[in-house]
C-alpha cells in the first residue's frame, strides 16, 4: 500500500498513538459534545487517549507549515467497540493528505481509483456514497464490490455485496484554519482506510480476529515483507 502510494508522490509520515484531545479531536472540527468523545468509542487514559484514527498525525504535520503537503500515514488505532468478525477494537489504519493550491475532489477520486486498480486489480468495482465527518466537507466513504457468490461475503457485506472500506474527503476549512493554513489559498483531501479490512478483501479473510490469533496455520500462509 505504501509503495503504491509512494508512485503517486506520497511520503511516510508517523506520529505518537497516546495523544491529547487537542490533535485528536479538537483540531478536526470535532465539537465538545460530539459522540467520538464519549467512553463508548474511545479509551481514555488520564486526560489522554489512545488514538482513535491516525487523523492527529494530519494535524502534526499540518501544524508544521511546510507546504504543499502529500503525505501517507500508517499505524494502530484504537476504539471501544464491540468485537465481531468485522470490527476490533483495535485496527490499523493508513491515512493521505494532499494540500496545494487547487486541489480538487475529482483529484481525491483519481487517487482512489488508481490505488484500487493498482492493489486489487484492474476492473475493480468501486462506488463512493456521500457521508459525514466533522474534519472534511464534503464527505464520501468508498465501498468495494466483494460479490454475493459466497455465504462468507454475503455475511460480511450483510447481503448488498458491498464492502465499506474507506471514509474521505475535501479537508475542512476549519481544520486548515486551525492549523494556521490560509483555506481561502489552499484546499486539500483527506482519505482513511482499513488496513485490516483491506487484507481481508484481498486475501479472502472473512473474520478480522484471525489476523491478530497468532495462529501458525495463518501465519505460515504469508512472508515477511
Amino acid at each position: 500500500m505504501v509503495n503504491i502510494f509512494s508512485t503517486l508522490g506520497f511520503d511516510l509520515a508517523e506520529g505518537p498513538e497516546i495523544e491529547d484531545d487537542y490533535h485528536n479531536f479538537g483540531a478536526l472540527n470535532f465539537a465538545d459534545d460530539h459522540p467520538a468523545r464519549d467512553m463508548q468509542d474511545t479509551f481514555f487514559i488520564g486526560e489522554h487517549v489512545l488514538r482513535t484514527h491516525t487523523s492527529s498525525v494530519q494535524i502534526r504535520e499540518m501544524k508544521k507549515g511546510k507546504l504543499p503537503l502529500r503525505l501517507i500515514m500508517p499505524g494502530r488505532v484504537y476504539r471501544n467497540e464491540a468485537v465481531s468478525s468485522r470490527s476490533n477494537c483495535f485496527f490499523h489504519q493508513i491515512e493521505g493528505l494532499y494540500i496545494d493550491e487547487s486541489v480538487s475532489f475529482a483529484d481525491l477520486k483519481q487517487t482512489l481509483y488508481y490505488f484500487v486498480q493498482q492493489f486489487f486489480g484492474e476492473g475493480t468495482r468501486v462506488r463512493f456514497r456521500a457521508s459525514y465527518f466533522p474534519f472534511t466537507e464534503p464527505s464520501a466513504e468508498m465501498d468495494i464490490w466483494a460479490g454475493l457468490d459466497t455465504e462468507e461475503n454475503r455475511r460480511l457485506t450483510k447481503g448488498t455485496g458491498w464492502l465499506e472500506v474507506l471514509g474521505c474527503g475535501m479537508v475542512h476549512p476549519n481544520v486548515l484554519e486551525s492549523c494556521g493554513i490560509d483555506s481561502e489559498k489552499y484546499t486539500g483531501f483527506a482519505f482513511g482506510m482499513g488496513i485490516d479490512r483491506i487484507t481481508m478483501l484481498k486475501y479472502g479473510i472473512n473474520d478480522i480476529r484471525d489476523l491478530f490469533v497468532n495462529d501458525i496455520r495463518m501465519l505460515s500462509q504469508f512472508a515477511g515483507v
